[in-house]
């Protein structure tokens, strides 16, 4: 007897789930903290100010990105959606400090 496909992934459906939320948020609050210090340093809020102001909404970003990692019905759209969006707000942070480094701010 064969054990079906949908049944031996649901098996690992929690555990991803727990790797992704833990791992995947981490990266996605990160490179949103990145993004946003980024964001609020170039529209002239000084350093300091604009990163304990990102880590605090990332934060609020980890938690939120943590429960959605639960609430939501597929564990495969859990484990892309976060690292993609990682990514996005890597290039986007990577970009924009490139552009403000580009003025001499």
């Amino acid at each position: 007897m064969t054990i079906p496909l949908t049944a031996s992934l649901r098996k690992f459906s929690l555990p991803l789930r727990i790797l992704a939320a833990i791992l995947g948020g981490w990266a996605f609050s990160w490179s949103f903290v990145a993004c946003s210090t980024t964001v609020l340093v170039g529209l002239g809020m000084p350093f300091h100010d604009a990163e304990t102001a990102s880590l605090m909404l990332g934060l609020l970003a980890f938690l939120t990105v943590f429960l959605w990692a639960f609430a939501t019905r597929s564990a495969l759209r859990v484990a892309t959606a976060l690292p993609v969006g990682a990514l996005l707000f890597h290039v986007v942070a990577l970009l924009l400090q490139r552009q403000i480094l580009s003025w001499g701010l």
